[in-house]
């Protein structure tokens, strides 16, 4: 019996659950998932979160931030056309470093006021079988709101009405978690180069080191918690591409591949180190523009191929309100 698929169709009209009913339930799988390591981000952590547990199955699913500027109060920012490109034969690190000189000169837009909204629209990604990736109508689109100041998420699923949950996270105020507002400052903040870089996000130490792991590992999830932020500054963006160029456990698929929405894009794999409750290596896939080199998506993927969960951007805007939408 394929138990995954039994399990979304007895969901498949369940509306997402916002973000207070699922933090306990996320909290307790993403830290099996990490197989014992005690991680503790001190930003606030818009990455995958492993929920949903029917009998002894596990689904994997996904609510990812992505990382798109914006040019103003009301201006979209939707990912650019795609044009026919191969990266066969390039390595992570040429690949990273295109990507950070590209991205450098772009210009950040209007960073959004503390009382204003961070509005995207994604297509999140269900379970495919190995080989095959998500179409247009493959993923669940939702609307998706958080406050700069952090004080504040919505979401709106379907014709369900709008749901707000309040917040706390500045300066601590809700444990380790950090507003967009305090992510961006950091960004912005980032040596220029690769090397100096990874020496301030040492200093940081965002993230509490696994004692039993390599520097290297150390730092890549240093870097995934930044890149997670919905307002990204383009040197920041770059320093961040040039930090990771050093690391090892990257590769470029050579070919472009499909996203949630539709759209063909630049898979870039990171072996996470760690193993998935159905077996076998996990790897973070970044999704990323092969014309902006923004990170457009996000996936979590088996050694064997099999998506085991993502969201794509469709559109992102700062907007004065929940519920706004450009």
């Amino acid at each position: 019996m394929d138990e995954m698929t039994e399990v979304r169709a007895l969901r498949a009209q369940v509306p997402v659950p916002d973000r207070a009913r699922l933090a306990p339930g996320r909290t307790r799988l993403t830290e099996a998932a990490r197989v014992g390591r005690s991680r503790r981000a001190r930003w606030l952590r818009r990455e995958f979160a492993l929920v949903g547990v029917v009998a002894a199955v596990t689904a994997v699913a996904v609510t990812a931030t992505l990382l798109v500027g914006s040019s103003g109060s009301r201006d979209t920012v939707r990912p650019a056309a795609t044009p026919d490109v191969r990266y066969r034969g390039v390595t992570t690190a040429e690949f990273l470093r295109q990507a950070a000189d590209a991205v450098q000169t772009q210009p950040d837009g209007t960073v959004p006021t503390a009382k204003q909204w961070i509005y995207t629209k994604v297509a999140q990604e269900p379970a495919q079988p190995a080989g095959k990736s998500g179409g247009i109508n493959s993923g669940i689109e939702q609307d998706q709101w958080i406050r700069y100041d952090g004080s504040a998420t919505a979401f709106r699923f379907g014709d369900h009405p709008l749901r707000v949950t309040k917040m706390h996270v500045e300066n601590g105020g809700e444990g380790d978690d950090r507003s967009p507002r305090e992510m961006y400052r950091v960004l912005a903040a980032l040596p220029p180069d690769g090397k100096g870089t990874l020496k301030a996000l040492r200093e940081q130490n965002a993230i509490a080191d696994d004692k039993g792991s390599s520097l290297a590992r150390n730092d890549y999830f240093e870097i995934r918690v930044l890149l997670s932020n919905p307002v990204m500054p383009a040197k920041g963006l770059a320093s961040l591409y040039r930090a990771l160029a050093l690391l090892p456990g990257g590769k470029v698929t050579s070919h472009l591949v499909k996203d949630a929405a539709g759209r063909r894009v630049i898979a870039l794999n990171w072996n996470r180190g760690e193993r998935s409750t159905f077996g076998g290596a996990m790897h973070d896939q970044w999704l990323i523009d092969p014309q902006t080199y923004r990170i457009v998506g996000e996936r979590l993927v088996s050694d064997n191929g099999k998506i085991l969960g993502g969201s794509s951007l469709f559109t992102t805007a700062v907007v004065d309100k929940a519920g706004t939408r450009p």
